[in-house]
């Protein structure tokens, strides 16, 4: 069934790489394995973002010995989404795998996945982690909640328990490829497009080498994009807070001034509250700030147009 599915298409493996090096060639290994068991046509399109370390180097290796290793340099790093952005931009597959250089997501999976597509006639097969090796107790629980909480706050539905390995057919890609929006949060947008999308489950793997490439800073910042492009909810809960806190402080204020007026002594204690009172409303305004700064910012990488990328080398590319 997997290979008459397959039979006349080509696949696209989209593999984002940032010093990988340790890995890289096992990860080719493993790639190809994988494509050998289904009969299509296929293309290994890798992306080096920028990376200081022997990657680029090991990819033009591969490239050189195999033409159907394709790979895009990036003239700095631009960042991970930016790379599978690239890979989705110039990919030629009817079907394309996003998967990254790491093997946490095996490349096993993906004939799993062609055979949901083929059964479900879906256009998008998400992978969803059924366990998560290699990964501390902080990261997992902090990754859940997240996941649950900007669900709960976005516009469109986003599966838990998601990461950016998956497959997309055709007519996501080409969908995809109209959006002209910046900084993008891929399995957020392509939740909002639509069409067909089912779940595959496996199991996460460990890194097979090296450390993982999102400090707390890249993953604070990729979650502030994953909520304040795919969430305008954010913008109610300064509202919500104000209204709640603007009651607590009324009441708080009344108690006071019931309290005080039958123990005069206590005057002292309204000063302290009032104090308490005016951080609280400060602190609210300041959030209410902060958020507008941060959809103010997102419009302002909107109307720059710079490009989300910029191409140092292509290889293998007609």
């Amino acid at each position: 069934m997997q290979n008459k599915f397959m039979e006349k298409r080509k696949l696209s493996l989209i593999i984002p790489c940032f010093n990988e090096e340790k890995v890289v060639n096992e990860t080719y290994k493993r790639v190809k394995s994988v494509l050998s068991t289904i009969d299509c046509h296929s293309e290994i399109i890798f992306i080096n973002d920028g990376s200081s370390d022997n990657t680029y180097f090991l990819l033009q290796q591969l490239a050189e010995k195999d033409k159907s290793v394709k790979v895009i340099g990036f003239s700095r790093n631009f960042g991970h989404q930016q790379s599978i952005t690239a890979g989705i931009n110039h990919c030629t597959g009817d079907i394309a795998a996003i998967l990254d250089a790491d093997l946490q997501d095996p490349p096993e999976v993906i004939p799993e996945m062609l055979k949901i597509m083929d059964e479900e006639k879906a256009n998008v097969v998400y992978g969803v982690r059924t366990k998560r090796e290699g990964e501390g107790f902080l990261k997992k629980i902090t990754a859940k909640w997240f996941y649950r909480f900007l669900n709960k706050m976005s516009d469109v539905a986003i599966p838990n328990d998601t990461g950016d390995f998956r497959i997309i057919d055709r007519k996501i890609i080409e969908n995809f490829n109209k959006l002209k929006e910046k900084n993008k949060y891929i399995r957020g947008i392509v939740s909002w497009l639509g069409f067909k999308q089912v779940p595959c489950y496996y199991e996460r793997e460990k890194r097979f080498a090296g450390d993982t490439k999102y400090s707390l800073a890249k993953m604070l910042n990729f979650s502030m994009i994953a909520l304040f492009y795919f969430s305008k909810k954010v913008l109610k809960i300064p509202f919500i807070t104000a209204f709640f806190l603007f009651l607590i402080a009324i009441i708080y204020s009344l108690i006071l001034i019931f309290y005080t007026s039958y123990n005069p002594s206590c005057n002292a204690v309204m000063w302290h509250v009032t104090l308490i009172i005016l951080f609280l409303l400060a602190s609210i305004q300041l959030f209410v700030v902060g958020i507008v700064g941060k959809y103010i910012q997102n419009l302002f990488d909107e109307i720059n147009h710079r490009p989300e990328y910029i191409i140092d080398e292509k290889i293998n590319f007609e």
